[in-house]
């Protein structure tokens, strides 16, 4: 006899990924796409199948995802990626630049996981990603606005999953090392040289190679346990 989530399968969820035109995103959502699952993209980048959002904004956000659930209906598994990268010590940074980073990489996971919550609790499964970075467990040299606030979506995860384990509502992060992304390419060569010299693998990753751990903690039943975990594609940088 089939259960209900076998049963649930036989069409293809909706997956949102935000962040999804380029880089980690976007491998996301073609693996997702790959995998038979219906995507939907949400990013600041304009594009014919990219419903636009300022992720760091509440206003867009709330419109973003009423499009989403107008046009698609309930998001089975929202996949945070968006994300913002500058390099500056503490020393000279501006309350501006931290400002801007947290409000991106922190701040807009809080607000686009808001707007998924009650709707997956209302048919009681759903899947929640958050792209973390390895420099949330360790920091960087350069990095401490996005250190810290890739702490910070590390910690909300974890809370979050608490919260909505109980509906069965599995919240969890990725964390992945460095990553040849366009995200990345704006950070000095210097960094970069000394960063591929600390890691055990010798090399960053790609978006290729991150996407696949999106996947196993959205799968039914491979993802069924994992609640609250950060999983670490990092090439080595960090081994908890």
């Amino acid at each position: 006899m089939s259960t209900s989530s076998e049963r649930r399968w036989a069409t293809a969820r909706t997956i949102a990924v935000t962040g999804g035109a380029s880089g980690i995103g976007r491998a996301i959502a073609e693996a997702f796409r790959d995998n038979g699952d219906k995507v939907v993209v949400l990013d600041r980048a304009d594009g014919p199948d990219v419903i636009g959002v300022d992720v760091a904004v509440e206003e867009s956000v709330r419109r973003a995802f009423g499009t989403v659930r107008q046009q698609f209906g309930t998001v089975d598994v929202l996949v945070n990626s968006a994300g913002l990268l500058t390099e500056s010590a503490v020393e000279d940074m501006s309350l501006e630049q931290w400002n801007e980073t947290v409000n991106v990489d922190l701040t807009g996971v809080f607000l686009c996981c808001r707007e998924v919550i009650g709707p997956m609790r209302a048919q009681r499964w759903g899947r929640i990603i958050n792209v973390a970075s390895q420099l949330g467990i360790k920091g960087g040299l350069g990095l401490g606005h996005y250190s810290a606030a890739k702490a910070g979506v590390i910690g909300f995860t974890k809370s979050l999953a608490l919260e909505l384990a109980p509906d069965n509502v599995l919240a969890n992060s990725i964390a992945p090392g460095p990553i040849e992304t366009p995200l990345v390419e704006g950070i000095s060569e210097d960094w970069k040289k000394a960063k591929r010299a600390e890691l055990p693998l010798g090399r960053f990753g790609t978006p290729e190679e991150v996407a696949p751990s999106a996947l196993l903690l959205a799968s039914d039943p491979g993802g069924n346990l994992f609640v609250g975990q950060t999983l670490g594609p990092n090439s080595g940088d960090v081994m908890p």
